[in-house]
């Protein structure tokens, strides 16, 4: 598999359509909930993947790692918040708090990131009895520092979705002209943030159950979400 700074040209990945990756998550039918770790870099498309999963398999919901961001005043606080997004601006312990909770308790609430706002709200989502399979997305669940080593032992499985570096870029781009970005600050944002933290996440890839080439899924509730969309 050839590496570009820590990502790589996507040799090696395995190439699935959205059925066959759908298909392939295996819960036991038990009372006890399955934990499906989903990571990639900022703007692979792993927030879309999951909510079209989520829709697609029964008793399926989505808890995206987002919600246990830092607040900015603790960041500005800290000197952190040009750095937004990277491991160490996360609330690890809060994170790793609510899977063993997801393991033993019917009924809980955790927080979700409102990026219009920028800000993670409290119990804004409801894991309910119904809930069978949890998908956890977000950049860190193979990262081991930071705090982040104990959060994969608490999954079942995580699969890492790759995509090529000059994809990511323009998903950038798409995303920051979304939210009316001046172009200087935005390539600055880039540069300076989320390419380092997609070369990061790239990094931790090799310890996934199992590597998706981004670029292979189609069909079924994504045939363009996951190509055009650039959620985190």
């Amino acid at each position: 598999m050839k590496s570009h700074g820590g990502l790589t040209d996507g040799i090696g990945a395995i190439r699935m359509n959205f059925q066959q990756l759908c298909a392939s998550i295996r819960h036991d039918g038990s009372a006890n909930r399955y934990l499906l770790g989903l990571v990639g870099a900022p703007a692979s498309g792993k927030s879309t993947l999951a909510a079209a999963m989520a829709r697609t398999l029964p008793d399926t919901l989505v808890l995206p790692m987002d919600g246990f961001h830092l607040d900015d005043r603790i960041l500005d606080a800290r000197g952190h918040r040009h750095r937004k997004g990277a491991p160490h601006t996360f609330d690890v312990a809060g994170l790793a708090t609510l899977l063993r909770r997801v393991r033993i308790e019917p009924q809980l609430y955790a927080p979700a990131f409102d990026r219009s706002i920028e800000i993670a709200r409290a119990a804004a989502i409801e894991i309910g009895p119904d809930t069978r399979v949890l998908i956890v997305e977000g950049n860190w669940l193979l990262h081991d520092r930071d705090g982040w080593d104990g959060i994969r032992p608490l999954l079942d499985a995580c699969w890492a979705l790759e995509l090529p570096i000059s994809v990511l870029e323009r998903r950038l781009i798409d995303r920051w002209r979304r939210h009316r970005i001046p172009a200087a600050q935005a390539r600055a944002k880039i540069e300076l943030n989320d390419l380092p933290n997609a070369r990061l996440a790239a990094d931790t890839f090799s310890r996934a159950d199992r590597i998706i080439d981004g670029l292979s899924i189609t069909g079924g509730a994504v045939d363009s979400a996951v190509r055009s969309e650039s959620d985190c």
